[in-house]
């Protein structure tokens, strides 16, 4: 036998690993791992009915008021890059997921834990920029905290904010109303954010190639109940991209997801630079971008809305929901083929937010 017939020493078969005994970048990820983090651990320790339903934010019924309640940390690197930073996207990623859940945001919380040795004309910088977000969007920061932890053991700020917002009568958006049928909407193009912060923290590109789309998806959504469009489901696909949360919708629901990719909004740039680094654009994170599920009969109308308004004038109709293949994501490529769209089993882009 030749020796490159024989069977190599030591190998095994190319299965993702998924027994990790500690904890690794891609449990962060927003992808399988992610999920066999919160089904094996998180929630055998912590279950009740709220939590159970995993949505960006927790709905709570108190004496005939319905809030809506959500926490979020962020850990980008680097703080400042094309298109966003630190404050603003922890202001807008905590208010968009009381927008998905069909909330008006109220107020936020802000902790702040600084590194020794973080230049205060950063930190101000940081500030600033939270300032303006809320102001923005007429939220106020209503109460914090500031920790500080040694030298070399904090990349510069993490930030932690959560938001309380208040969920209208008649809205009850969620992965219990899609049914098949449905259309699957976005108000923009993807893969911007998490291409951006890449080629910051590696210098890519040159300056200003990618930009994040950082910002709020709040005054949109409020655009499409004023006129009357009923919402079945929401979801802002940030960690993991397009592909892992509609494989968390499609799992939820018992549905199909059929996506087609000549409607997918995939920019040059995004599609170029991804090409050259072997990603997928649907598994690249987003910011200031909504999935929007509505039924067949009101597609139309809602995507009119949403190109009227200056946060959707690119929006798109880019998928279906199906009977079929229930709790997969299938795309429908440009040649005719079709190939299933799972969850990344590792992690793609560390660190986008």
């Amino acid at each position: 036998m030749a020796d490159w017939q024989r069977e190599p020493e030591g190998f095994s078969c190319p299965l993702p690993k998924s027994d990790y005994q500690e904890v690794v970048l891609a449990h962060g990820g927003g992808g399988r791992l992610s999920r066999q983090l919160l089904e094996e651990w998180i929630l055998p320790c912590l279950e009740n009915p709220v939590l159970r339903q995993l949505g960006d934010s927790a709905v709570l019924n108190l004496e005939g008021l319905r809030l809506a309640f959500t926490t979020d940390s962020y850990t980008v690197t680097p703080l400042f890059f094309p298109g966003g930073d630190i404050g603003e996207l922890a202001v807008y990623g905590t208010l968009n997921d009381l927008a998905v859940a069909g909330a008006q945001p109220r107020a936020l919380s802000l902790a702040l834990i600084l590194e020794e040795g973080l230049p205060l004309e950063t930190l101000h910088r940081i500030l600033e920029s939270i300032r303006r977000a809320a102001a923005r969007l007429q939220v106020p920061v209503v109460t914090g905290d500031t920790k500080v932890v040694d030298r070399g053991k904090g990349d510069g700020v993490y930030i932690n904010t959560a938001g309380i917002g208040v969920v209208p009568p008649g809205r009850d958006p969620g992965p219990h109303r899609i049914r098949p049928g449905d259309h699957i909407l976005i108000n923009g193009p993807i893969g911007l954010h998490g291409l951006a912060i890449l080629a910051a923290r590696q210098n890519l590109f040159p300056e200003e190639t990618l930009k994040s789309d950082t910002g709020p998806v709040g005054p949109l959504i409020e655009a499409l109940y004023e006129a009357g469009v009923e919402i079945h489901a929401m979801r802002d696909p940030t960690r993991g991209g397009v592909a892992s949360v509609l494989n968390e919708l499609a799992s939820q629901a018992g549905v199909g997801i059929t996506l087609l990719e000549q409607e997918l909004p995939v920019p040059p740039e995004v599609e170029g630079a991804a090409e050259l680094l072997g990603l997928d654009p649907l598994y690249i994170a987003n910011e200031g971008k909504v999935l929007i599920f509505v039924a067949e009969d009101q597609a139309d109308r809602a995507l009119e809305v949403l190109r009227q308004h200056p946060l959707g004038r690119e929006a798109r109709d880019i998928g279906r929901v199906t009977e079929e293949h229930p709790g997969l994501v299938v795309l429908h490529t440009v040649i005719g083929g079709r190939r299933v769209v799972d969850l990344l089993s590792g992690e793609q882009l560390p660190r986008i937010c």
